[in-house]
């Protein structure tokens, strides 16, 4: 076998003994065996909100371990290709080979940035909220240039999302919008995107042509479930209805469907208006109160004034990425240093490599402080 070979295979071998150790395989199969009986019984769906979080933790465990396995059969399948067309002097098997091993390092690397998802809350799905800030009109459309990043990433990796609320700049783009990214480990994925975004351009709403800078912020929740234990009494609650409106001011429906929710004791309010009918949109905006509240819980508990949440303050002090249009392209982060040059790229949802380098950044930075 060819020295490189020998050695790339050498190091991918290494790098999935060490996934497989951290994801504990014995310990998924037997949770999984578990879980499996809790769906086979005939009483699982007298409770669905158990059914589907029985049913939706057994998959992403079956998921799981059918990669593991994926991976470990590819690899061990590669070193007998390498072996045949080293033996038989196959260009063409070694062509193969070595397209066969950049897709493999691809692929067990990005199941080791899943092992670094080790965070309270990194599993559970996410809610996103992005806010226009300094900068005007350009803001607001900055703000809905990020929401659609999002968007299109979930969708490119199949992930399905729910837009709860999205509140109509005047002129053009969004003042601000929240919506779910229902995936296993959206979550702890998608927070190292929280902080105030930048974006340099030529303004298109600018007469004379002139270079803008404006600012959005992303706030990045982890959805609740039944054991946070998040008590909302009815009197520690005001909820306001109103007519929900779409771009430039116009009616979506004819009723007061749309749902303002104040939390008193802490000041927050949420609100929720796509959803069809009021009951929907209370049952949006309650879910969106709760991933608050939890989230300042935590901060409270643990003491730490943004431990997950970021620092939302004002445009230059907590700046995490920059987005330059003019005088050159470019898409910067500016805590890893990562960047790429294809800014419609990334606006079109190509934003992995800022999540996996951002989730490295932050375990380097969680290791160094242990």
């Amino acid at each position: 076998m060819p020295a490189d070979f020998a050695l790339a295979l050498h190091d991918l071998d290494r790098a999935l003994t060490s996934i497989e150790t951290v994801l504990d395989p014995a310990g998924k199969r037997a949770e999984i065996a578990e879980l499996e009986q809790q769906v086979s019984a005939p009483d699982l769906w007298d409770d669905q909100e158990n059914a589907q979080r029985v049913t939706s933790r057994l998959s992403v465990l079956q998921s799981e371990q059918e990669r593991l396995i994926s991976l470990r059969s590819r690899l061990d399948d590669l070193a007998v290709l390498v072996e045949m067309g080293q033996e038989e002097g196959d260009a063409a098997t070694m062509a193969e080979a070595e397209t066969e091993l950049t897709s493999l390092r691809r692929s067990i690397d990005a199941l080791e940035i899943r092992t670094l998802l080790s965070g309270e809350y990194d599993e559970r799905e996410a809610v996103v909220t992005i806010r226009a800030e300094a900068g005007g009109v350009d803001a607001a459309d900055f703000a809905s240039m990020l929401m659609r990043m999002y968007l299109r990433w979930a969708e490119r990796h199949h992930y399905p999302t729910e837009v709860y609320d999205t509140s109509y700049a005047e002129e053009a783009g969004i003042k601000s919008a929240t919506f779910a990214v229902k995936a296993p480990f959206a979550y702890g994925t998608l927070s190292v995107e929280q902080g105030t975004h930048r974006l340099v351009r030529i303004s298109p709403f600018d007469n004379q042509g002139r270079r803008q800078t404006s600012f959005a912020g992303v706030e990045v929740l982890p959805v609740t479930e039944e054991a946070d234990h998040i008590d909302l009494p009815e009197g520690d609650l005001r909820i306001d209805v109103f007519r929900s409106s779409g771009p430039g001011g116009q009616s979506v429906n004819t009723t007061d469907s749309a749902v303002r929710i104040t939390h008193l004791p802490t000041g927050i309010v949420v609100s929720c208006q796509n959803e069809k009918s009021q009951l929907q949109n209370k049952a949006a905006a309650l879910r969106v109160l709760q991933a608050r509240l939890l989230l300042k819980a935590r901060q409270d508990r643990e003491a730490e004034l943004n431990a997950l949440k970021g620092d939302g303050g004002n445009s230059w002090g907590s700046q995490m990425r920059s987005y330059v249009l003019h005088p050159y392209q470019m898409v910067k982060d500016l805590r890893t240093d990562h960047e790429v040059s294809n800014p419609d790229g990334v606006f079109d949802g190509e934003i992995d490599s800022f999540l996996d380098t951002g989730i490295r950044w932050r375990r380097s930075g969680e290791l160094a402080e242990a």
